[in-house]
């Protein structure tokens, strides 16, 4: 538990740490654009970096199930055991296509280390890697709640935190 407490503030200062190099790298360009005449590019680009890394990485390892966004109104009007059935079938649906889609992926970001960012010079087989560590979150977060379908227990998306 406390490796997992561990994990969970590392993963909630690594989304923190991107959002303040958002925010500086933001204030940042207006100082260099406004006040020194100097407008430069690479602030903007940084800024598409971290965002990208911070959506990304905030949705892999940030964001709990219960605190996504899910449409389960069906799940709901066909009673638990109906609505379970729904849930198994939406984590298969979820593991089967973000599995078969993980290789054509990590191919496009191993072939991505040809270009770079313009102003950084960033390779984007590194820019682009968050996806594949997202996606293997996404799988592993789907089988695990499959997991727990299938045993009968609740998973941490079937919460009244759910939309």
């Amino acid at each position: 538990m406390l490796a997992r407490s561990f994990l969970r503030r590392l993963a909630d200062g690594v989304a923190a740490a991107l959002l303040a190099v958002i925010f500086v790298a933001f204030i940042l360009q207006i100082a260099l654009r406004y006040v020194f005449d100097w407008p430069v590019g690479w602030t903007a680009e940084l800024s598409v970096i971290c965002w990208l890394w911070l959506v990304l990485w905030g949705a892999a390892f940030v964001l709990k199930d219960d605190e996504e966004i899910r449409i389960d109104l069906l799940a709901q009007l066909l009673g638990p055991r109906a609505g379970a059935a729904i849930q198994v079938l939406g984590a298969i649906g979820i593991v089967v296509l973000f599995g078969m889609s993980l290789p054509a992926a990590y191919e496009y970001v191993r072939f991505m280390k040809v270009e770079k960012t313009s102003y950084l010079h960033v390779r984007f087989d590194v820019l682009f890697s968050i996806y594949i560590l997202f996606s293997v979150a996404v799988i592993g977060r789907h089988f695990w709640n499959l997991v727990l379908l299938l045993r009968g227990k609740p998973s941490a998306s079937s919460g009244s935190a759910s939309s």
